[in-house]
């Protein structure tokens, strides 16, 4: 199993996910991935987007990752995905697409706006699960990434 990163360990994971169902299976997930991350939760892409502006601008401590869903009410995933990667103070944070759409346009643009990766939800509780926890573990445990680069 990998090392995870101790400077990683302290911030949030941002889930922007409507789905209850969704949002417990990812924590249980992130949970046996042995992730101690916090894991934050906006249900709609305003409220995603309210949330990093705002730390943005305390200059409070920013995610270490999003997990994003691309069918959200208010704002939709390709539009949160277009504020974080237009926003020097955000375009930093990895974003991971979660969802359930395999639609080829949907995909292409996910990567023209600047995603990090683009996983399709598996159907069973089982294969969701592993997704979510090979994502963490990816890029919390495997990767590394820049520091906190706000301007």
């Amino acid at each position: 199993m990998a090392t995870i990163d101790a400077s990683k360990m302290l911030r949030d994971i941002l889930l922007v996910e409507d789905n209850p169902g969704d949002v417990a299976l990812t924590r249980t997930a992130l949970g046996e991935a042995r992730l101690a991350n916090p894991l934050v939760v906006a249900s709609d892409g305003e409220a995603a987007v309210r949330l990093l502006k705002s730390r943005a601008a305390e200059g409070s401590d920013l995610p270490c990752m999003i997990v994003l869903d691309l069918n959200l009410p208010r704002l939709d995933g390709r539009e949160v995905l277009s504020v974080i990667k237009d926003d020097p103070q955000l375009r930093h944070i990895p974003v991971v697409v979660l969802t359930s759409s395999t639609a080829e346009r949907d995909i292409a643009e996910s990567y023209e706006l600047g995603v990090n990766a683009y996983v399709t939800k598996p159907v069973g509780i089982d294969d969701f699960l592993g997704a979510v926890r090979e994502i963490g573990t990816f890029w919390l445990g495997v990767v590394t990434l820049p520091p906190d680069q706000r301007a």
